[in-house]
């Protein structure tokens, strides 16, 4: 059995499990669910989605109905999604070779048109159409749309490990955000529609790049005061020496593990950005395994959640600065 039906059928005895909960069982659910629907009433809440749970159609359809329920509860969701792996697959479709330099893409000017056409037509379409089988309104767009995401080239370096000097990697169009402009998104939240947005942006001049979703992300949750930021990926969140789960961080204690080693490889860099996340204003981010059913909801409308949360250390009443 592949990890895929493991997870069809894992999913199919859940569904199954929650048919049968009696009525009275999930009166309580939702009554225990309304003080957290209070405390995202009328807020934004950004969820970058991505990973290997945007190529499952039952994962698909559970993401699809948590965001309507969002929206539905009072929330003001936004969606910015990925695609990594769908671009893969095209590039490879259309016999176009991928190079990686320091564990990035390296886009040239043939892979950049190939990155739109996937990111904000295939995929951003996708979603739109999934969030709107769901009953719910969403609009697709980009960061190119409405001067929403002023892109830069990325400047990046690695050590060689021949001459252990340090150079500077061109991964071509690969940007990170150097200005972001909120009005389309407001302006669709005004319209009481769901912004479904493609992590791509645009230079001054015109030229289009590649932005890794997750900064993309954050940058949007901090221009938008975010009460949250919803990490989707394809691991649990943060695990402790131990293994297990770590459920709350503070940016200090995040910066001790990584010190100590716990927390290691590429959950560093995304640990880096939640910190500067949060230190322009976004109150908390959480990275969370996007392949649990509802993971969106269990996270926001539950008492334990289902990820790591990174937020500042809460200052008692009594004691302001």
């Amino acid at each position: 059995m592949t990890g895929m039906d493991e997870t069809s059928h894992a999913d199919t005895a859940s569904r199954a499990a929650l048919e049968g909960i009696e009525p009275q069982l999930k009166a309580a659910v939702l009554a225990e669910a309304l003080p957290f629907m209070q405390t995202y009433d009328r807020q934004t809440v950004v969820i970058k989605y991505g990973g290997h749970a945007m190529g499952d159609k039952a994962l698909a359809a559970d993401f699809a109905r948590d965001i309507v329920l969002l929206k539905q509860a009072g929330v003001r969701p936004v969606v910015v999604h990925g695609g990594g792996p769908q671009i893969s697959a095209m590039l490879e479709r259309l016999q176009i070779r991928s190079e990686f330099e320091g564990g990035q893409r390296k886009t040239c000017a043939q892979t950049i048109e190939v990155v739109e056409m996937v990111l904000a037509g295939t995929i951003n379409k996708q979603i739109v159409a999934a969030i709107n089988a769901q009953g719910g309104q969403a609009v697709g767009i980009s960061g190119k749309d409405a001067h929403l995401m002023t892109a830069q080239k990325l400047k990046r370096s690695v050590i060689d490990p021949h001459s252990n000097l340090e150079r500077a990697v061109d991964l071509g169009f690969v940007g990170e955000p150097q200005n972001v402009n909120p009005y389309i998104v407001n302006e669709l939240a005004r319209l009481d529609l769901i912004p479904v947005i493609a992590p791509l942006g645009v230079s001054p001049e015109g030229q289009t790049y590649n932005i890794n979703a997750d900064i993309f992300a954050g940058a949007l949750a901090a221009t938008l005061r975010a009460k949250r930021l919803l990490l989707l990926t394809d691991v649990p969140g943060v695990l402790g020496a131990d293994g297990q789960l770590i459920s709350e961080l503070t940016p200090s204690e995040a910066r001790k593990l990584i010190a100590e080693g716990v927390i290691s490889g590429g959950m560093i860099p995304k640990i880096e950005s939640c910190i500067s996340v949060l230190n322009a204003g976004v109150e908390g981010v959480v990275i969370l395994n996007g392949k649990v059913p509802h993971a969106v909801l269990l996270e926001l409308f539950t008492a334990h959640g289902v990820g790591t949360l990174l937020e500042h250390p809460t200052v008692p009443q009594g004691l302001g600065l």
